[in-house]
């Protein structure tokens, strides 16, 4: 059994393989409830023969979008819309299902990505006044966020909080919570965009405290028998930010605290950061944590081949493995890589004649 195709466990969770649906936005809410887009989406990826699909960043509160085309999961709408979404995915897949809850601290406030994805200043139509740890502007020349006082630290709290009852609700096998790519928890914990001089910043263990105090409150509203995992930016790839060293501290607190994963991704806190991309880029960081911590470790970040994926989970750097997007350029790479790997995969037996005669035993049923 090749090891990309072995089970595994995320706290109760049973994985029937290690390959992951990373969480990839859509910008393609209506007033932040689920459409027909995301059922088609996410129908193509729940057949696809993955261990888990993650859904998207979806926003807490209506000041933590990124967009005002996010994904949210605040108000009563968007819990129908997105429970619609979820029971039909249930009729054709049995994949585990996640849900990224999410806040986009100083990146709110957006355009959408093909419209160029610029800032929209709060007194702009359509924008908002974004909240951080600090009042300092992701980029040189955007508006300035609110820096976050105790009493908005709190309501953001509740909110990651009822969104996960939300989540639960809905019936999400388990949840992510983003604190990477210089969101808001993120932006907690990174020195480059938190500049507090209270209990949350200055010293790590302050810079960490808010984002374990959001795990926690998420962790006792979601259900004890599904797993709660965390993603990171393990480095911030600019001098002085937050580090791989920071990481393993930061990881080993939240698997003292119930944390059933950690996904390593890199990135995102600044413009200023430089970033060494090439193929498997982030593999590197993820090895690092796994080294420190027991908890599982997902890797994510330019991994494309069957081949690339099996080895780094043979040589002992990750757990599972994420892929984004490769998995929209190929929604089917699970079943590339089981025929090239020697393995079976799930499928619905309304494709099971698609197997190439040199793989027809590559299917098994997707209800097992």
């Amino acid at each position: 059994m090749p090891r990309l195709f072995e089970p595994l466990n995320l706290g109760r969770l049973r994985l029937p393989n290690r390959i992951v649906v990373a969480p990839m936005c859509q910008y393609s809410a209506r007033d932040g409830a689920a459409t027909d887009w995301h059922l088609m989406h996410l129908g193509a990826l729940a057949i696809s023969g993955a261990g888990l699909l993650i859904l998207e960043a979806t926003a807490v509160g209506a000041a933590g979008r990124i967009t005002a085309a996010d994904l949210c999961l605040y108000e009563d709408s968007h819990e129908t819309a997105l429970a619609r979404v979820l029971a039909a995915l249930r009729t054709c897949s049995p994949i585990p299902l996640a849900l990224q809850l999410a806040h986009a601290g100083r990146k709110a406030s957006t355009r959408v990505p093909w419209e160029g994805g610029a800032q929209l200043a709060p007194d702009a139509p359509g924008g908002w006044h974004a909240q951080a740890p600090s009042a300092y502007p992701f980029a040189p020349g955007q508006a300035a966020p609110l820096a976050l006082q105790e009493q908005g630290l709190a309501e953001i709290r509740d909110q990651f909080a009822a969104a996960a009852r939300r989540a639960a609700r809905c019936g999400f096998d388990g949840l992510e919570i983003h604190a990477a790519h210089g969101y808001l928890l993120h932006e907690f914990l990174s020195p480059i965009a938190n500049h507090r001089s209270d209990v949350f910043g200055g010293s790590l263990a302050n810079r960490m405290r808010f984002p374990l105090e959001v795990f926690d409150a998420v962790r006792a509203a979601f259900p004890a028998d599904r797993p709660v995992w965390v993603r990171i930016s393990a480095s911030d790839w600019i001098a002085g930010g937050w580090d791989v060293a920071q990481s393993i501290e930061f990881a080993r607190a939240l698997e003292s605290h119930g944390c059933a994963a950690i996904h390593v991704s890199s990135g995102g806190i600044a413009p200023t950061q430089s970033i060494p991309l090439g193929p498997g880029y982030q593999v590197p960081l993820a090895r690092e944590i796994r080294q420190h911590c027991s908890l599982p470790i997902i890797a994510v970040g330019l991994i494309t081949q069957a081949a690339q994926a099996e080895g780094i989970l043979e040589r002992g750097e990750a757990d599972a493995i994420a892929l984004a997007r490769a998995m929209l350029y190929d929604p089917r790479w699970p079943w590339h890589a089981a025929a090239e790997l020697g393995a079976q995969v799930s499928a619905p037996r309304q494709y099971w004649r698609a197997a190439p005669r040199e793989h027809a035993r590559l299917f098994r049923d997707a209800s097992t």
